[in-house]
C-alpha cells in the first residue's frame, strides 16, 4: 500500500494514476462539462489531499490524452469533440499534395437495423439487439474519399429517432446530446476491393483498391460506444500515423 502526500492510505498504484482516474470520473459523472474551466491545480490539491505536483502531473496525463485542453494565462478547460486536434487525433487520412483538412460528410442513409455479428462482437451487443446503422460519404477537397457505416447500440442512443439530421462532427453530437466522450480508440486496417455499391458512392470502378479502416470508439469508462468501417479510396491520400 502506498501513502498519499498526507498520509491518506491508497492502493499500489502510482498516486497520479490514481488522481486521474477520480478526475476522469467527475467527466464520467458529468460535474465537468465539455468547455468548462477547471478548479486551479492548488484547488484540486487542497480538495484531494495531495501536493500540487501530484496534480499536476494527473492534469499533463489528462492533456496528453486530449481530454483537457490548457489556454495560457486563462486556465484548463474540458475539451470539447469540436476542437481540432481531438479531431485530427482520429482522423488520418491526408492529401499527398498539402496539409491535413477535416472532411465534410454528406448523409446517405440511416436506419435502424438488426445487428450484424461484426456489430454485436465489436459493442458487445447481445443476440437479436438492434443498432443504428448510418451510411454516409465524406469528402475531401469536395472530392469524395470515404465511404463509411457507423453503427450505434439504440439502447445506448435512446432517442436517435428524433434527430432531424446528423451533423459532421459526431462525437461532439454524442457529447452534447448523451454526454458520452470519446476516450480513445482501436482501428485495424486493411486492403479491400471496391464493391459496387461502395464504387458507385465513391466514384470509381468496381474493384478498385480501397483501404478498410475498421474503428471502435471507446467512453471514458473502457466500454464501446461506435463501430465505424471507412473504405477509402488512397489515390491521392494516404494514411498517416505519427509515433512518438
Amino acid at each position: 500500500m502506498a501513502e498519499t502526500d498526507t498520509g491518506t492510505t491508497f492502493n499500489y498504484r502510482p498516486l497520479y494514476i490514481q488522481v486521474k482516474d477520480s478526475l476522469i470520473r467527475r467527466l464520467i459523472d458529468g460535474a465537468w462539462q465539455p468547455g468548462q474551466i477547471i478548479p486551479s491545480e492548488i484547488e484540486l490539491a487542497r480538495e484531494i489531499g495531495v501536493s500540487q505536483g501530484t496534480i499536476r502531473k494527473a492534469l499533463d496525463v489528462m492533456t496528453a490524452e486530449n481530454l483537457l485542453v490548457r489556454r495560457q494565462g486563462r486556465g484548463t478547460y474540458v475539451a470539447e469533440p469540436a476542437e481540432s486536434r481531438i479531431l485530427f487525433q482520429y482522423f488520418r487520412i491526408v492529401p499527398d499534395s498539402g496539409e491535413a483538412s477535416f472532411p465534410d460528410s454528406s448523409i446517405l442513409r440511416w436506419s435502424r437495423e438488426k445487428a450484424n455479428g461484426a456489430e454485436r462482437e465489436s459493442l458487445m451487443l447481445s443476440k437479436g439487439a438492434a443498432v443504428w446503422r448510418i451510411a454516409r460519404i465524406r469528402n475531401l477537397g469536395g472530392v469524395p474519399a470515404i465511404a463509411e457505416t457507423i453503427s450505434l447500440s439504440t439502447t445506448r442512443f435512446a432517442g436517435f429517432e428524433a434527430l432531424t439530421s446528423i451533423p459532421n462532427n459526431l462525437y461532439r453530437l454524442y457529447s452534447e446530446n448523451w454526454r458520452i466522450t470519446i476516450a480513445r480508440a482501436r482501428e485495424k486496417l486493411k486492403a479491400v476491393a471496391a464493391s459496387k455499391s461502395d464504387a458507385k458512392a465513391l466514384g470509381c470502378a468496381e474493384g478498385t483498391p480501397l483501404l478498410r479502416i475498421m474503428r471502435v470508439a471507446f467512453d471514458l469508462e473502457g466500454n464501446p460506444v461506435e463501430l465505424r468501417v471507412s473504405r477509402c479510396l488512397t489515390d491521392q491520400t494516404h494514411y498517416l500515423s505519427e509515433l512518438k
